[in-house]
């Protein structure tokens, strides 16, 4: 399935994208917490403390696999990436080991159904055209046995924001309800907002959340 957005992904702008946001284990800490006062380490063990270390997990846009390192160091040992984005793929084999990341689209995800304990997006969902999520919501749905999760950006209801420069290809939503709008049977099992302390006067924040099967 090819769209607007994932022909603006693949090309230039995803590879510039890849090379701003390539960080150290050490920056990568440091960005979360003037960003949101807390490390990305720290949410995904409030939300994952539970689960256990051999759960299969995949995430679908990891580009090159900065929080599924972070998985890693949490000692998750099951964990799969899918990256649009050729030359992320690629970069990753530079700050990973022992983790599966292959060339794909979250519209058609390789991979049999609830063959997933955990199928997971961070900053991803936000960049797909809202006439495309029952597509790849359904693909996340189908390839997950247990949970979905998330960390995104939060608006009660779905807005389109100016993305450096491009319109079209940044939306806000409360993205836990548009899962559970398209499959009653998901539940919500947590959520938790993440402001930005240090642009507090925008009013912008994230979301994290976990539903459950």
């Amino acid at each position: 399935m090819q769209t607007k957005q994932t022909d603006f992904w693949s090309g230039e702008f995803g590879k510039d994208y890849t090379e701003r946001n390539f960080f150290t284990e050490q920056e990568w800490d440091e960005y979360y917490l003037k960003q949101y006062g807390v490390t990305k380490l720290a949410m995904n063990e409030e939300f994952l403390a539970t689960l256990p270390k051999d759960a299969r997990i995949l995430e679908v846009g990891c580009n090159i696999g900065m929080q599924l390192r972070g998985l890693q160091s949490q000692g998750f040992t099951n964990l799969y990436g899918v990256e649009l984005q050729a030359y992320s793929v690629e970069r990753s084999k530079s700050i990973l080991k022992n983790i599966n990341i292959i060339q794909g689209s979250g519209f058609d995800l390789p991979f049999k159904d609830n063959y997933f304990d955990v199928v997971v997006t961070n900053g991803v969902l936000i960049h797909i055209a809202p006439a495309d999520y029952d597509k790849i919501m359904s693909e996340m749905y189908r390839c997950s046995k247990k949970f979905i999760w998330g960390f995104e950006y939060y608006a009660d209801k779905i807005t389109d924001i100016n993305y450096r420069g491009n319109t079209g290809f940044l939306w806000k939503s409360n993205f836990a309800q548009e899962f559970i709008d398209r499959f009653p049977d998901l539940k919500l099992v947590k959520s938790k907002r993440y402001p930005y302390i240090n642009q507090a006067e925008s009013g912008n924040e994230d979301v994290m959340y976990l539903l459950s099967k």
